[in-house]
């Protein structure tokens, strides 16, 4: 009978064959830290009600448009006014199939029926927003950079009169 040589075995190990740590300790127990810390200071700021810092100022709504984002496959969206009229019919939706995305699952969620329409809001400090009336969901898409907003800036300006 052939015998298993120990030698040739391979276990799964922190070190090398050299002793010399792959990881080093003190990394693998700064890094459990820095984990652990992050969750006392948000646990600490949620318990103790601390409240929210960087959300962005309020200002008055200048404009708003209730559009119905439908998803298709994983890239695709069709995008409705209101009425359910179709204004876009988009393969590759880019951004807006992003937001559709983030919306359907939390409707999903809260079991709300994904058609329904969601609120663009523009501020009167030149922000842009999607706001959910139904759920808590809120993409502020100025923060998404220009090219972004410019994608939902583009679809409103060419097809939906903004309302009040």
């Amino acid at each position: 009978m052939a015998s298993i040589d120990s030698q040739t075995s391979r276990r799964p190990a922190f070190k090398r064959a050299d002793q010399n740590d792959m990881i080093p300790l003190g990394l693998v127990r700064a890094m459990f830290g820095v984990a652990a810390i992050t969750l006392a200071l948000v646990s600490y700021a949620s318990f103790t009600g601390k409240p929210k810092i960087a959300v962005p100022a309020e200002a008055p709504i200048v404009a708003q448009w209730p559009l119905r984002l439908i998803g298709g496959d994983a890239q695709s969206v069709v995008v409705q006014d209101a009425a359910g009229k179709v204004l876009a019919d988009l393969p590759h939706g880019g951004f807006i199939t992003v937001v559709q995305n983030g919306l359907a699952t939390m409707r999903r969620r809260h079991g709300i029926d994904p058609t329904l329409p969601i609120r663009i809001v523009k501020f009167e400090n030149g922000r842009l927003a999607a706001l959910d009336d139904y759920t808590e969901f809120r993409v502020e898409l100025t923060a998404f950079g220009t090219d972004n907003q410019a994608a939902f800036e583009r679809l409103l300006a060419a097809n939906v009169p903004a309302q009040n």
